[in-house]
């Protein structure tokens, strides 16, 4: 495994199990998810969420906004964002 994976991996681990002051924003927890799908799932596809779906449609949207960055990008991207929060 790459060392930008295992250090993608930390940081997804990091979030996910953040306790204590790491209050993150709704739109800065919208950023990672797009990084995070991104960089494991590549470009958005489907259909965009209902009207009435909220959180599907931020999340559909925000994550469009980062198509076509490459994997390793989003990964870094994504590993460089949660160390300017520390």
């Amino acid at each position: 495994m790459s060392d930008l994976k295992t250090r993608f991996d930390e940081a997804v681990n990091y979030i996910q199990n953040a306790e204590g002051d790491f209050k993150p924003s709704n739109e800065m927890k919208l950023e990672f998810y797009a990084l995070y799908k991104q960089a494991t799932e590549g470009d958005v596809s489907g259909k965009r969420p209902g009207m009435m779906d909220f959180v599907g449609r931020a999340k559909y949207d925000a994550w469009e906004k980062v198509k076509g960055m490459s994997s390793e990008e989003a990964m870094q991207k994504y590993i460089d964002k949660l160390e300017a929060l520390k």
